[in-house]
């Protein structure tokens, strides 16, 4: 499939604007956090998420991604990802008691915020899947245009991303100054239940192989 550069671009962005509108543990870390630390959560989490994709993308153009996709490895992906989510989602449900939406209450570093992006996308057994698969398949595609062709389709994939994260964090930002504290701790403990729930999802998927886990991209 040989594409030009707006193809590339905009076959990236549509494909993973859709991924990002899925429900998954990024989307359900950066709500719980957005509350608190304001518009910058959904920029800063995408920051990290794309250091993450960046060495992917890197892994796949240098042939190295095939030797990922493997199936001990990627059950091994899976269940340390479920437990790096139930460990989080059982963290946030263990702080609602002290948890406030006051300025200097349970503040959290920029560096931090990105670090948690590196965190939720590796922890999603599924990120790694769908780069092993159809996401290798786009960057082989890409990579036919040399390496702009890949810069254009990590443009688009990232912009997406960044897009719908921005929008999502400055949205509970703005919500937040007409949350009351109840309002603000159920919302933390529904991501909680989010995350807790996808991570026994996975750890079901890995054990069993079951088909019926929740995809969740992003």
């Amino acid at each position: 499939m040989d594409m030009n550069y707006f193809t590339i671009f905009a076959l990236s962005f549509t494909i993973a604007l859709s991924g990002a509108l899925a429900p998954g543990p990024l989307l359900a870390a950066v709500i719980s956090k957005s509350a608190s630390h304001g518009a910058k959560t959904g920029p800063l989490f995408i920051l990290g998420h794309a250091l993450v994709e960046l060495a992917m993308v890197t892994l796949i153009v240098l042939g190295f991604a095939q030797f990922m996709n493997h199936p001990v490895v990627l059950k091994a992906v899976a269940l340390s990802g479920a437990a790096i989510l139930v460990y989080f989602g059982i963290s946030l449900m263990a702080s609602l008691k002290t948890a406030s939406l006051e300025p200097d209450a349970c503040r959290m570093r920029s560096g931090n915020l990105a670090l948690m992006g590196v965190t939720m996308s590796l922890s999603n057994p599924y990120w790694s899947i769908w780069w092993l698969t159809i996401g290798m398949g786009l960057v082989l595609a890409a990579q036919k245009r040399g390496i702009i062709g890949i810069a254009v389709f990590f443009l688009g994939h990232i912009l997406a991303d960044l897009g719908w994260y921005s929008f999502i964090s400055f949205s509970m930002s703005r919500s937040a100054r007409r949350m009351n504290e109840r309002l603000y701790r159920i919302l933390l403990a529904a991501c909680a239940a989010m995350l807790t729930g996808f991570g026994a999802c996975f750890a079901l998927y890995a054990l069993t192989g079951s088909a019926g886990a929740p995809i969740g991209l992003r």
